[in-house]
């Protein structure tokens, strides 16, 4: 850490020694005392001061109002304490942050107050920072988030429970406008004592699904096949809220995307299929559109150069034009152990998913045709869409986001613990006036030539 911060404050105290001679000896020793000792590492006054200025210079940005200097210095230098140990950390597990990355992470930091980079310079240049400064710094904070997340991160779990309890509790808090017009349908069973009538009864169940699957209209289906009292209106149960839905549909509504059918539900009547005919109210869908996609993968090899796998993938690509099955191919030739098992099936991909070449050639393939071999990072590659649909991916999104609000209340919570550990089993000493924060610990140099003032 000192490292990194001392050639900024040397070149100060270079031009400070040129302007003023006689005070240049004083500046220095002033600026480079030790006032902490952590561990392995020190922490000197100029880092302090440095440290304090940034703060300062953001609080008086905010038009907030300043604590006590001896305040603010006693909580600066703790900061400064637990960064020093979290760093160490770092070091000893050889992590380290690019160049490259520290460039993007401040162009991003920019880019997200609205600024250019030659604005953001010059906004830290009115607050007293210089941009070497704030890089430093954004680096030390990204070692330190990563230290975090390796260490406490593994400590947190989320489960399912919870994620449906928050949920829950959200729902009580806030309730809910969503109403859905609702279609039903009933396979009975009279008696669930009789295996095959059982079996029979899900089997028909399972059936009439893929069908509805495949294009059948749900209502007519219900007509049809229903046992249900609503089966003659092909099932419509009309609008329902939440809080009006059946509990065996509770837990499946909310997240069922619009004219899809739910997996089939048993209860002691037997076995139901429902499917959302319309929706209003709540929050607004998301919807987006996946495709269905199945690819063979050619990669080069120590053993297989970047000619031989061209010529390898244009060899299948000719003979599945030629009428060769793809997911026999798959099986045999593509690289993909996952997916070739499966005759090359990714199953639904939503965008974002892939890599931007596999996307793009995704995008603009037809369903049913295959595509022209196209290489990515991976390799060579020949895709076929077999289908696409839209999908209502609010269900997911309110998950995910329950489960992300959870998972940082636990981080939170655990951190808090993690920080305590770490700076009980550290070495920590402190210096000059800033002996009195050792809180009793002993220490036999307070009293020094490092601690000692001018």
């Amino acid at each position: 850490m000192k490292a990194t911060i001392r050639p900024v404050f040397q070149s100060l105290i270079f031009a400070i020694a040129i302007m003023v001679p006689l005070l240049a000896s004083a500046e220095r020793q002033m600026l480079d005392q030790v006032i902490a000792i952590v561990d392995d590492e020190v922490i000197l006054q100029s880092e302090l001061e440095a440290r304090i200025a940034t703060i300062v210079g953001r609080l008086q940005s905010q038009g907030t109002g300043l604590p006590p200097r001896q305040l603010l210095e006693e909580r600066v230098l703790e900061q400064l304490v637990t960064e020093s140990i979290q760093l160490q950390m770092a070091e000893r597990a050889g992590m380290r942050i690019s160049d490259n990355e520290l460039n993007e992470t401040m162009a991003n930091i920019a880019r997200n107050n609205g600024m250019t980079l030659e604005q953001f310079e010059q906004q830290l240049a009115r607050e007293g920072v210089s941009y070497r400064e704030a890089r430093e710094q954004i680096r030390r904070e990204m070692l330190v988030s990563r230290v975090q997340q390796r260490q406490v991160g593994n400590r947190v779990r989320v489960t399912d429970r919870e994620v449906a309890n928050y949920l829950e509790a959200r729902q009580e808090r806030q309730g809910s406008n969503n109403e859905y017009r609702l279609a039903h349908l009933l396979i009975g069973v009279d008696n669930f004592g009789d295996e095959a009538e059982v079996a029979a009864a899900r089997e028909r169940a399972e059936r009439l699904r893929q069908q509805i699957l495949d294009g059948r209209d749900f209502r007519e289906v219900a007509v049809a096949e229903s046992d249900g009292p609503n089966a003659l209106e092909g099932g419509e149960l009309g609008w329902r809220t939440e809080s009006q839905l059946p509990s065996l549909l509770v837990p499946v509504v909310p997240d069922l995307a619009t004219g899809v059918p739910s997996q089939v539900l048993e209860s002691g009547s037997g076995f139901h299929l429902v499917m959302v005919l319309d929706k209003r109210g709540g929050e607004q869908k998301t919807v987006i559109e996946q495709a269905r996609v199945r690819h063979i993968l050619v990669r080069p090899s120590e053993t297989v150069s970047p000619a031989a796998a061209e010529e390898r993938i244009r060899e299948l690509y000719r003979q599945l034009r030629d009428g060769a099955d793809f997911a026999g191919l798959a099986r045999e030739h593509s690289d993909d152990a996952v997916s070739g098992s499966a005759g090359g099936d990714l199953e639904w991909v939503s965008p974002g998913q892939m890599v931007p070449e596999f996307e793009q050639v995704m995008k603009s393939t037809p369903v049913g045709e295959i595509s022209r071999p196209f290489r990515s990072q991976f390799g060579w590659h020949i895709l076929q869409v077999t289908d696409r649909r839209e999908k209502d991916m609010s269900g997911e999104i309110r998950n995910s986001q329950a489960r992300q609000a959870i998972y940082r209340r636990k981080f939170e919570a655990e951190l808090q613990n993690w920080l305590r550990e770490i700076r009980d089993e550290a070495y920590v000493e402190f210096k000059g006036d800033f002996s009195r924060l050792s809180e009793g610990e002993e220490t036999p140099e307070s009293t020094g030539s490092n601690g000692a003032e001018g």
